[in-house]
């Protein structure tokens, strides 16, 4: 498979309907680089099994799901290493934002305190402030060789009311991803205080460099304690249509998930399912090609901010799409998404929604086509030289 990556252009992009919310949420002169989907279309299978299965009886379908869905993700989970799955250890999920909180309100109490690294996705956050856990921030270290837990402070967090540890591998935004070391030394602190442990590796398939490794799939003791959760919104451009599971060999969990969204999660949607199972089944080409092409523009940014902004802080992602910048040496600093957006005419996602103490810091969705991926850093380019 072949497919037209580098002739996107913003008038085909912002289309006339207003479906994109990406490319219509700001004015027509800004680049759209914020929340994470993809500009790219997406596997040619996918529009076609949802047709097909239109064609086919639209009832209620089976509350557990399409099995050949559920196979297929078994299969696709064993490729992490979660082996030993059954469909009973699947409970399909509306998307992954919903399991984030069904987890939260599951495996805690209100008052409960709840540990995640940060900066961390926002609905991790959300889900906790909202529903009146104590947040315990972990913040993640930068060194010159990348992003570190910091296992002390993580030790320091502790309390007799530490309930859950809240983990996103790979993590968004920095897009690391954590080696086996680092998974395993989180699993003994886990057991060790007897947290519960919600995995989202809704990523897995997005890695540019090394192996995933899936928390659950460390040992049978980590696993009974650990719910991990994932979908086709990112690896296959499927936000729209929805569609996520959270993934247990303790079946506790996930009745205990169930129950809090009973009435609230609704049954699986058929043409999420659909769709999903294309992607699985025939998407595994246009896949490679899109992590390829992702991987070009992982590398680009990396060399474009050697060259022309050295003084912008930066890692280069492992996995994921998404550049993470910190602009705070700027002139600009903690104004950064303001400046960017209103001087640079780039709509980024303002770090402050990822965790405290992260004014200055930006997010790039860089799943475009190179042509606007080098606008947009010819653009920031260009503001931050003209503010010093």
């Amino acid at each position: 498979m072949t497919m037209q990556l580098d002739n996107l252009e913003p008038h085909t992009l912002r289309d006339p309907h207003g479906y994109s919310g990406k490319w219509h949420f700001f004015p027509q002169d800004v680049l759209p680089m914020w929340v994470a989907d993809m500009d790219f279309p997406i596997c040619p299978a996918i529009p076609k099994a949802i047709v097909e299965r239109l064609q086919e009886q639209v009832g209620y379908p089976p509350m557990q799901g399409d099995k050949q869905l559920l196979d297929l993700i078994i299969q696709q989970q064993g490729r992490h290493g979660l082996t030993n799955l059954a469909s009973e250890n699947l409970l399909l999920t509306t998307s992954v934002v919903p399991a984030i909180y069904a987890s939260v309100l599951a495996l805690s109490s209100p008052g409960d305190e709840v540990i995640t690294q940060v900066p961390v996705y926002h609905p991790f956050l959300y889900a906790l402030n909202e529903h009146h856990r104590v947040t315990r921030h972990n913040p993640l270290l930068r060194t010159p060789t990348g992003w570190e837990i910091d296992f002390d402070q993580l030790e320091s967090l502790v309390s007799p009311r530490t309930r859950l540890l809240m983990l996103c591998n790979p993590q968004n935004p920095t897009g690391r991803v954590f080696r086996r070391d680092e998974l395993e030394r989180l699993a003994e602190f886990a057991l060790r205080h007897r947290l519960w442990v919600m995995a989202d590796e809704l990523w897995a398939d997005l890695i540019f460099e090394g192996p995933h490794h899936s928390m659950a799939s460390l040992s049978p003791e980590i696993a009974q304690r650990t719910v991990t959760l994932t979908g086709p919104c990112k690896t296959y451009n499927l936000a729209g249509l929805g569609g996520g599971v959270a993934i247990s060999h303790n079946k506790q969990i996930l009745a205990a998930m169930a129950g809090v969204s009973r009435g609230i999660g609704g049954h699986p949607n058929v043409l999420s399912m659909a769709a999903w199972r294309a992607a699985l089944e025939y998407g595994q080409d246009w896949l490679q090609e899109v992590r390829v092409y992702l991987q070009s523009n992982r590398d680009f940014i990396t060399s474009f901010v050697e060259q022309h902004l050295p003084q912008v802080g930066y890692t280069p992602p492992q996995g994921t799409y998404l550049a993470w910048f910190d602009f705070s040496a700027a002139p600009f600093g903690r104004q950064a998404h303001q400046v960017i957006l209103e001087q640079a005419r780039v709509g980024l996602s303002d770090g402050r929604i990822f965790g405290p103490g992260l004014e200055g810091w930006l997010r790039l969705n860089f799943a475009t086509s190179r042509n606007l991926v080098q606008e947009a850093m010819e653009r920031i380019a260009r503001a931050v030289q003209a503010a010093d």
